[in-house]
């Protein structure tokens, strides 16, 4: 058994719009793991780059109300206690409401050979703002 305490990084601005902070939670420690997870802070209005992971995420919402949208597709409102799972290669981005703090877990797959993010261009305001 290992306990760690690991200090808390505030994410690229290359990646997010806004003030982004992760607290990392599991990472592959031996081989044949794969899952990393993190707590995710976002304050209002911050949000990811469009994105998509091979091996897919899964964030589950744990105060505030996430704003989620795939690549076509609708912004969804996202409420604390949900969960929104993206499959494998989905691009998409997710972040904070523009009123309140969002937390998440995130949960993502780190495939052999491939990176854990496929990372594109910022969500621009007028993409944030078209619900």
């Amino acid at each position: 058994m290992q306990i760690e305490r690991r200090p808390t990084v505030k994410n690229p601005p290359e990646w997010f719009t806004g003030d982004v902070w992760l607290d990392p939670v599991a990472t592959p420690q031996s081989d044949g793991q794969q899952a990393n997870a993190g707590i995710v802070r976002f304050a209002p209005g911050a949000r990811t780059a469009w994105h998509s992971h091979p091996g897919g995420q899964t964030l589950h919402v744990i105060e505030g109300v996430a704003y989620v949208q795939a690549r076509g597709g609708e912004i969804a409102e996202v409420p604390a206690g949900h969960t929104v799972v993206c499959p494998p290669d989905e691009e998409h981005w997710h972040g904070a409401s523009p009123d309140s703090f969002m937390a998440h877990v995130a949960v993502w797959d780190e495939l052999p050979g491939q990176p854990s993010a496929v990372w594109g261009e910022h969500v621009t305001d007028a993409e944030y703002s078209a619900r």
